[in-house]
């Protein structure tokens, strides 16, 4: 796939593309649907695939009061999903506090029009776009109208009651229920960083820890039945998520024990994908007691994993 970083590099090949617009944040089932109409349409009118969408997310330059503002998916991780969706090429547009006072109808006339002469905009079924959100769909038709493109909704898809967006998955994370946000995004969540030496709490009972720090959101605080990608190799493991209440720490860690390994990891990259919530956090008056529901953990992250192993405890 093809990464544009800036408009005045569009190349005439793209002109009479099949886009998309949007933040595209995390890549869910709903953004692999919109992909998917686009690659497809594409294909058959034997046009270009495009996908434009924006770094950093919108809302971090237009709302920078919001502190944090979690993302589902850093910038080279949305354009690596994106690729595997069949994309020809990715404009991506720096989101600056200059460019977020562009119109809807500046958009569309000299990025869309000027620039792609595009056939076709796949849009989501609530996208909205330009300064004060002036751009929907009901405006890019109008606007097709005039010039000649095409412009197509994708309906909602919904899991039970609740439609698949980043919102909703970022909700459900903080929440701890990485199994509705997995079912959303099409995948298990992850988040990847480098592992740093902690408390070093874990080693002293005899279940050695590894912090791994991410901007990604993490899910809410508990004990998580997780696998972890390793210099290419796949671990079952078991995450903590808290203040490790027993031993008095008041800073959130996220701590990883991966199950039957050894190893030097520390300053390593670590990817870990949530499987399951196993249970709350919970403070022990005693550290035996500790130890006893770490072994129940364990236990129980097996049996939650294994089906993702064919039984074995790990894999290259």
């Amino acid at each position: 796939m093809k990464v544009i970083r800036n408009v005045a590099d569009i190349t005439p090949e793209l002109q009479g593309s099949i886009i998309t617009i949007g933040n595209f944040d995390g890549i869910h089932l709903g953004h692999q649907k919109i992909f998917k109409r686009v690659v497809t349409e594409s294909r058959q009118r034997g046009r270009k695939s495009v996908v434009i969408t924006f770094d950093p997310h919108p809302k971090k330059v237009i709302h920078p009061e919001r502190r944090p503002f979690f993302i589902l998916a850093p910038v080279e991780e949305k354009l690596s999903l994106i690729e595997t969706t069949g994309i020809d090429t990715t404009i991506l547009i720096s989101f600056s506090q200059e460019f977020s006072r562009t119109t809807a109808e500046e958009f569309v006339t000299d990025i869309l029009w000027k620039r792609l002469r595009l056939k076709k905009v796949v849009i989501g079924y609530d996208y909205k776009f330009g300064k004060d959100k002036g751009g929907n769909a009901d405006f890019l038709r109008s606007y097709g109208t005039k010039l000649g493109f095409q412009v197509e909704n994708i309906a909602a898809i919904k899991i039970g009651n609740a439609i698949v967006s980043s919102t909703n998955i970022r909700l459900s994370i903080l929440a701890g229920d990485v199994t509705m946000a997995s079912k959303m995004l099409g995948r298990p969540y992850n988040v990847r960083g480098v592992v740093t030496r902690g408390y070093r709490r874990g080693t002293e009972i005899g279940y050695p820890t590894a912090n791994i720090e991410s901007e990604k959101v993490i899910p809410a605080i508990g004990v998580y039945a997780i696998i972890a990608e390793l210099d290419g190799k796949r671990h079952q493991g078991v995450i903590n998520i808290g203040y490790c209440p027993t031993f008095g720490d008041e800073e959130i860690t996220a701590e990883v024990h991966l199950l039957d390994f050894q190893g030097d990891i520390y300053g390593k990259e670590m990817e870990v994908f949530f499987i399951d919530r196993i249970r709350d956090e919970s403070k022990f008056e005693r550290r035996e007691k500790l130890v006893e529901q770490i072994q129940r953990d364990i236990t129980r992250a097996r049996t939650i994993l294994a089906p993702h192993f064919n039984d074995r405890r790990d894999e290259d």
